[in-house]
């Protein structure tokens, strides 16, 4: 049984790892943003979770999945976050090719909402 579990770890590690690289790669091969920041997110947090369960089954310790559980959740909760904050800016600064959307939900915002700071 220890022998499956291990193929299946390495098999997950190896997914996260190709997840991983897949998501670099689209950050130094995409032109715009909104794509950038799709490689940036979705595959790496995808990766990570593969890893981290990987490393769960391979260690099979209760206080390493207390420990990979707050890094998942914190991973999972700023991925989406940074990700929309740097879209954000670069709809503000004008780097977003704004013929290429198809729904523009911030047209009517161009103004920074008064004490937003900035």
């Amino acid at each position: 049984m220890t022998e499956i579990l291990h193929v299946v770890s390495l098999l997950l590690i190896l997914a996260g790892a190709l997840l991983c690289l897949t998501a670099a790669i689209g950050l130094l091969r995409f032109r715009d943003v909104p794509t950038r920041l799709h490689a940036a997110t979705k595959p790496q947090v995808l990766g990570l979770l593969l890893i981290a369960i990987a490393v769960g089954i391979e260690l099979q310790s209760w206080p390493v999945v207390a420990f990979l559980v707050p890094v998942l959740l914190i991973q999972f909760a700023t991925a989406p976050l940074s990700a929309h904050m740097v879209g954000r800016q670069a709809y503000r600064n004008g780097t977003i090719d704004r013929r290429n959307l198809h729904v523009d939900e911030l047209a009517d915002a161009k103004e920074t909402p008064p004490g937003a700071g900035g």
